[in-house]
């Protein structure tokens, strides 16, 4: 009995030293994966116009041509602040706004009607090194929506701001203020008509929404200091009623931003990227799962959200330069530059 008390406790001992050294080793294992995941790869820019049924034989030469030469456009303004030193979200803001500016996108100019006929937007901002996040819902006035969410988030201790108040606030800024009429388009009244004619057709006008291409844009940007930032913005869906806000303002759903993980921006059905929180659960899933941002992006948008029924896309960057542009519908705008080679898509096969 004495000889069993004596060795239990060098048991124990020789226990303990193995479970530290087997803690040690796991230590370093971790550590060195998120220091492979956290090497800063070059600055790079992706860019998304909407996803939806996009097909080549909906499509003239002269259209297509359009849609890449403004996706182009918009990287090349972007990737211009990044090649020159600037702030990811720099080149986030100028690369949204060059699509907020031109009506063949569903954000700024060419934003679509309300049942009410007259255009609401929403954006929102996300910095991945500070956490730091701005969003404005259902503005009306606001020329640069994107912008007033980034004003949002630098000049107010608010992450979300909506209607009036919002653009009260974007006015106070000194930011530039236009008549609703700016934004809209025939082509997007054509559209409104349209809607409106199915909708007295059937007995529900909420659950049945038009216009399946969904032109809201986004970018995500890696600056030289290893930054990354989001930012999405729309003019929502055709039809909407009672005031509807989307996915694209709501920090989590349509926009994200971390430096440890990525920087998404969203774009289809809202309901069902707010209900799965899709930005967010995609850079969770990569801290969590340890498994990459492409890897992470498909099984979200090709699994858990076709699963719930929901349709659309995302692009996403992480800090080492690799990127994810997934959808589950027939196409998507999208692009990305990369050293200073620019890239533009529009079809599933490409």
């Amino acid at each position: 009995m004495k000889a069993y008390l004596r060795i239990v406790p060098i048991l124990i001992v020789s226990i303990l030293f193995t479970s530290c050294i087997k803690d040690e080793k796991t230590e370093q294992i971790v550590e060195s994966k998120a220091e492979k995941s956290n090497k800063v790869g070059s600055i790079t820019l992706v860019i998304h116009g909407g996803a939806g049924t996009i097909l080549k034989k909906n499509m003239t030469p002269e259209k297509e041509q359009a849609y890449r030469k403004k996706l182009d456009e918009a990287l090349q303004t972007g990737y211009a602040i990044l090649e020159e030193g600037g702030t990811s979200m720099s080149a986030v803001v100028a690369a949204i706004q060059v699509m907020e500016e031109s009506p063949l996108f569903n954000s700024g100019i060419g934003a679509v009607y309300t049942h009410e006929g007259r255009n609401e937007l929403d954006a929102s901002v996300m910095d991945g090194n500070t956490g730091k996040a701005g969003a404005v819902a259902g503005v009306t006035t606001i020329k640069s929506p994107i912008r007033a969410a980034l004003e949002v988030m630098n000049n107010s201790p608010h992450v979300m701001m909506a209607g009036p108040g919002a653009e009260t606030f974007a006015e106070e800024q000194g930011l530039e203020m236009v008549d609703n009429s700016y934004f809209g388009t025939e082509r997007r009244k054509k559209a409104l008509e349209k809607a409106l004619e199915k909708e007295a057709d059937k007995t529900s006008d909420l659950l049945q929404y038009q216009d399946w291409k969904y032109g809201t844009v986004g970018a995500v940007a890696l600056d030289k200091d290893g930054n990354l930032a989001a930012g999405t913005s729309t003019g929502g869906m055709t039809n909407k009623r009672y005031g509807r806000i989307g996915d694209s303002p709501i920090i989590g759903a349509g926009t994200f931003a971390e430096n440890i993980s990525c920087g998404v921006s969203a774009t289809g059905h809202g309901e069902y990227f707010i209900r799965n929180a899709v930005a967010y659960d995609i850079a969770a899933r990569m801290k969590y799962l340890n498994i990459s941002v492409e890897e992470s992006a498909k099984e979200v948008i090709q699994k858990k959200l076709v699963d719930k029924g929901g349709s659309g896309g995302v692009i996403c960057l992480d800090r080492s330069g690799n990127i994810a542009m997934e959808f589950n519908t027939l196409g998507m705008y999208r692009g990305y530059m990369q050293n200073g080679e620019a890239h533009v898509f529009i079809y599933k096969n490409e």
